[in-house]
């Protein structure tokens, strides 16, 4: 898929964006102060093993490499910077050109780990702190991963160079040039501890030291385009390479290029990803799906996740109306105490021990277009509580794809009275917030950025915010206990 506009292109130096997400792969063209003119995207396939199911490297290089060289003739394209999400990483040669430069193949994050694998590392993963998070799910954890394949292939292991996160790595493929970067490794990696910007304990006692390269910041040069891809794909010689970063918090550097401090940014997708500045460090609590992070200076931000996305959906169900919901249809399910109570996916997210128990008590929605307002209601109560363990920031900040109903932002709002809450409908964060890295050195100004303030909802607000607390006091205590519950058919009395 292609989708152009190139209104805002001007004369200057434009930022290509390679942006590695889980499900799709994104290039795009951009300008230094983040307004995208250009995006091309291709699904990020994953394979079967052997040894483990993993990503297609080759596939993916083959097209990214073609997607440039149509770009850079379609944009004076004057560097190019990485995103990517901080669940995998890559072993690898000590060639780019060789392959696709990895010694094994890169782990599928989603991967169920052997009963081995998982029960010999929690033991040596550190305390939270060091982990940046709780032990979570599958494959998850670049640390994880790089165990396994010591247990799997220590013969690979041993003769590899680096091992490096997604942007990083494909920062490599372009520049020949390896380091290591603090936001990707402060997604929880476990190899590197945010908290007091070190090592973690596994990494020195295991000795993969060795294959962490030399630090270097998300917005330096760490080289130009290699020489033999630059000749291959017609590339200009000149093109300079950034580190890049993780994802999430290049989206949060969006806002810090904007002059925007002592805030609180809640991200929304497949995961609901809430960042803060201004969170204590003792407030972390890895039982509730808090981590610690790191900025792009390195500082430490604290952090929560849910998966807030893949349960709007399941709640939404298969035959939801399309558009934006009505608020008579949240005002009635509201005042009749119809709630949703978590969790309904594998995760326990904000509320310990809740995993796949969620359930919805008092009368059921009458129709799918009710039952898609609750999942909005939904939504929204998972944002409040994701707010609340960050702490009081003064400011919140809402992006992500629940904005795509006008209700959501409002809901929020009117759950949590006396912050002031500002919303942004642009789609593009992540690549916006990567572009920006290319003109971090000589910014001078904040970046532009579109921010609103949310709908007032009327009488409806006070009631709204009564039915939030209630449904936090039940979603932290008693709400799985309650005596209506919802089965493969609807509601249904125990």
């Amino acid at each position: 898929m292609v989708t152009t506009d190139r209104r805002g292109a001007d004369d200057e130096a434009s930022v290509a964006v390679l942006d590695i997400g889980k499900t799709n792969v994104k290039l795009s063209a951009a300008s230094p102060r983040g307004t995208v003119f250009e995006t091309m995207s291709l699904p990020n396939i994953v394979r079967d093993g052997p040894p483990w199911r993993h990503h297609d490297l080759g596939r993916l290089g083959d097209w990214i490499f073609e997607a440039l060289s149509t770009v850079v003739h379609r944009h004076p394209i004057g560097s190019i910077v990485c995103s990517g999400h901080g669940s995998g990483g890559v072993l690898t040669s000590a060639d780019p050109e060789e392959g696709d430069g990895a010694a094994l193949p890169m782990i599928d994050y989603e991967q169920p780990l052997p009963a081995d694998v998982r029960d010999g590392y929690a033991p040596q993963s550190g305390s939270f702190f060091d982990r940046g998070s709780a032990i979570m799910l599958a494959a998850t954890h670049q640390a994880r991963q790089l165990y396994w394949m010591e247990r799997e292939r220590p013969d690979a292991v041993a003769g590899a160079q680096w091992f490096l996160g997604v942007p990083q790595y494909w920062a490599w493929r372009l520049s020949g040039v390896a380091v290591s970067e603090r936001t990707c490794l402060g997604a929880q990696s476990h190899l590197w501890n945010a908290a007091e910007r070190c090592w973690t304990s596994i990494v020195k006692e295991r000795g993969w030291r060795r294959l962490m390269p030399p630090f270097a910041n998300a917005w330096d040069v760490i080289g130009t385009i290699s020489p033999a891809l630059a000749a291959r794909y017609g590339l200009p010689t000149d093109i300079a390479i950034l580190a890049g970063g993780h994802d999430s918090s290049l989206n949060h550097y969006r806002y810090q290029a904007a002059g925007l401090k002592d805030f609180s940014l809640v991200s929304t997708g497949t995961w609901i990803v809430g960042l803060s500045d201004t969170t204590p460090l003792a407030a972390l609590d890895e039982r509730r799906g808090m981590t610690c992070n790191s900025d792009v200076h390195g500082a430490p931000l604290g952090g929560v996740l849910t998966m807030g996305g893949r349960e709007f959906t399941q709640l939404a169900g298969p035959d939801a109306p399309q558009g934006k919901i009505e608020l008579d249809a949240a005002i009635r399910l509201v005042t009749q105490g119809t709630m949703a109570l978590p969790s309904f996916s594998h995760d326990d997210g904000l509320f310990p021990g809740s995993a796949g128990k969620g359930r919805f008590v008092g009368p059921a929605p009458a129709n799918p277009a009710e039952r898609k307002a609750l999942a909005v209601l939904y939504g929204a109560l998972l944002t409040t509580e994701c707010v609340e363990a960050l702490g009081s920031s003064r400011l919140l900040v809402l992006d992500g794809n629940f904005l795509r109903d006008p209700l959501y932002a409002a809901f929020v709002a009117a759950m949590l009275p006396g912050r002031e809450i500002l919303f942004n409908l642009d789609t593009v964060g992540v690549t916006s917030g990567a572009a920006l890295l290319a003109g971090h050195v000589h910014r001078r100004e904040p970046a532009p950025i579109n921010l609103t303030t949310p709908r007032g909802l009327g009488a409806f607000a006070s009631a709204l915010a009564a039915y939030a607390a209630l449904w936090r006091t039940r979603a932290r205590t008693a709400g799985l206990n309650d005596s209506t519950t919802y089965g493969k058919k609807g509601f249904s009395d125990a």
